[in-house]
């Protein structure tokens, strides 16, 4: 898949500060291809013994949650099904004001797989899990901010300059206490903080270029510039 290959080359730059996930036309989209679901299960025995028809795109938008990177998702427009999950694994989510967004998996009588739901309940808390899941009704942008799915939305002329924004705050800050921080985050999100990991990550930043870099710039009222962009 062609994110993977995306995703490899950003674990491999250092130089890469932050992803933009973004969609076409007048959706953001529509989630893994219920065409494909359909027939997995025409077949019940090979049905039993595929993997699951969201596996795949598991993988991708847990890859995502675990990039080092921060990542914005960018609705350019509506989101439903798998694609909701997708844009759950990125770090902040600013949409267009008239994107919506539908869970149709209760519709179609399809259990939905776990770490999607796991994402669901550590972003968005239990109840808003739950009623999304359950329901499968459609939520609007200014729902989607009440809840939390969103961080923003905005007039359609003012998202990239949004988006843009966020990008540029996000691109000037330490990148390696970024990364530490980020993991740390995601796994007391998971309930699987590792305590002796971020103690030392913690002891490493008292002592690396990056906390020497922003006391200086601090003393000197200037913009920090740690490393190379």
């Amino acid at each position: 898949m062609a994110l993977h290959e995306i995703f490899d080359r950003i674990e491999r730059d250092p130089g890469i500060r932050v992803l933009v996930l973004t969609g076409t036309g007048r959706a953001f989209s529509a989630g893994y291809d219920l065409g494909d679901i359909a027939a997995r299960t025409a077949d019940s025995e090979r049905a039993a013994e595929a993997p699951s028809a969201g596996s795949a795109f598991e993988a991708v938008a847990d890859r995502l949650e675990d990039l080092p990177v921060p990542t914005i998702c960018r609705l350019n427009g509506g989101v439903y099904g798998g694609s909701t999950d997708l844009a759950l694994a990125c770090d902040f989510r600013i949409g267009v004001d008239t994107c919506e967004l539908m869970m149709p998996a209760a519709r179609l009588g399809l259990h939905y797989y776990k770490s999607g739901m796991v994402r669901y309940v550590s972003r968005l808390g239990l109840a808003a899990a739950k009623a999304l899941f359950l329901t499968a009704r459609r939520i609007d942008a200014a729902e989607m901010v009440r809840i939390g799915y969103l961080d923003a939305a905005v007039a359609a002329d003012a998202l990239d300059a949004r988006v843009d924004a966020l990008a540029a705050v996000l691109a000037e800050n330490a990148p390696e206490a970024i990364r530490g921080m980020k993991r740390t985050l995601n796994e007391i999100a998971r309930g699987k903080l590792d305590e002796a990991a971020v103690d030392t990550r913690h002891r490493q930043s008292m002592r690396g270029a990056e906390l020497r870099e922003g006391i200086a710039a601090y003393k000197g009222k200037r913009r920090p510039r740690f490393g190379s962009r």
